[in-house]
């Protein structure tokens, strides 16, 4: 699925400058998500090194997106690791594929790098306050869009604050990604759960039309036995920053945040970048090493850069949210980059 653009006469009159160009294929989120900001920034990166050109589709469902990767028929996407969990086992939206051919499918995918850049969040309008987050019970809750692991781990979080479940308790709201804001300032929600990267556009177009308040998650209910669960869970990875980073993330924008100590603790939506097992050694040590030579880009093209948690450093896989449900292997090419590095890479990635 790589294409390959020659280009022309200038590979004889200029042998050494002009080589074969590289594009690939690839789907992200929404503009204003983390991993649209990562796919966007990493596409520049790429770039610059002359490694190659990312052509992006925007606005991708990534259920859809992880097949597509594991068919072979995308090169490169982020990844939520719960995807490939439930890929693996024909289950969830990708139960129509069955557990046969699911693993075969998610056997086909690697990832070159990890990320944690967005934490689950709890909030609502100060003009229609919810009195206690652990009791839930008759409301509208805007959890998530209508499939995928967003969806999931919205309704992890309002079980974990009060113990009931999308529609024995509360009402779910599900809309596309692209509706989200417009569903939630028209109404159609009384309050809601999302995974935010940090500063979140979302958040503070949410606060454009009135104050907001946003929570985490309870000290103890996040100590519970559901909530090392979840914390645990596929797809999930500890989150934790000093409350004094959040609240400045938000500084000016009518946002309260509110904690029970001095930190945010959630759990966040741990991902990979992914690509087909049939990559080209070659061509995934180029992409990984450009990533981690473009650190600084990374870091400081956006305010959301310093919070995104991504993997500069060794890789030990349970931080990353793999080596335990999910057992999604990394390139070998991706593995080369990190160790040329001089970083550890955990042998539970190794394919």
């Amino acid at each position: 699925m790589i294409k390959i653009t020659l280009l022309g006469v200038a590979i004889a009159l200029a042998p050494l400058a002009a080589q074969a160009q590289v594009t690939l294929t690839a789907e992200t989120t929404t503009p204003g998500s983390t991993p649209h900001y990562i796919d966007t920034t990493l596409a520049a990166v790429l770039d610059s090194a002359g490694v190659a050109t990312m052509q992006i589709t925007e606005g991708a469902t990534l259920t859809n997106s992880v097949q597509a990767v594991a068919e072979g028929r995308l090169d490169i996407a982020p990844a939520p690791l719960i995807l490939p969990f439930l890929l693996s086992r024909g289950i969830g939206p990708y139960s129509g594929i069955g557990p046969e051919k699911g693993a075969e499918l998610a056997a086909n995918i690697r990832a070159l790098f990890f990320n944690a850049g967005s934490a689950q969040i709890f909030g609502y309008y100060n003009s229609n306050p919810v009195k206690d987050i652990t009791k839930l019970e008759g409301l509208r809750i805007w959890n998530g869009p209508p499939r995928g692991a967003a969806l999931t781990s919205g309704r992890a979080m309002v079980q974990l604050l009060s113990g009931i479940k999308d529609g024995k308790g509360y009402e779910g709201v599900q809309t596309p990604w692209p509706d989200t804001v417009g569903s939630i300032t028209g109404g159609r929600a009384d309050a809601w759960t999302i995974p935010e990267g940090l500063p979140s556009g979302r958040q503070i177009a949410l606060a454009a039309a009135g104050g907001t308040t946003i929570f985490d998650v309870p000290s103890a209910l996040l100590k519970s036995k559901l909530g090392q669960q979840i914390v645990a869970a596929p797809g999930h990875a500890p989150y934790s920053l000093p409350i004094e980073q959040v609240r400045a993330a938000y500084a000016n924008n009518d946002i309260t945040v509110v904690t029970d100590d001095d930190t945010f603790d959630s759990f966040a939506t741990a991902f990979g970048q992914i690509v087909p097992a049939s990559m080209h050694e070659t061509l995934a040590y180029d992409i990984t090493k450009a990533f981690l030579e473009g650190q600084e880009r990374f870091e400081t093209s956006s305010p959301r850069g310093p919070f995104l948690m991504m993997t500069f450093d060794d890789i030990d896989g349970v931080s990353q949210g793999a080596c335990g449900a999910v057992q999604i292997k990394m390139h070998p090419g991706a593995i080369r980059a990190f160790e040329e590095a001089g970083h550890t890479v955990a042998d539970c990635l190794r394919p």
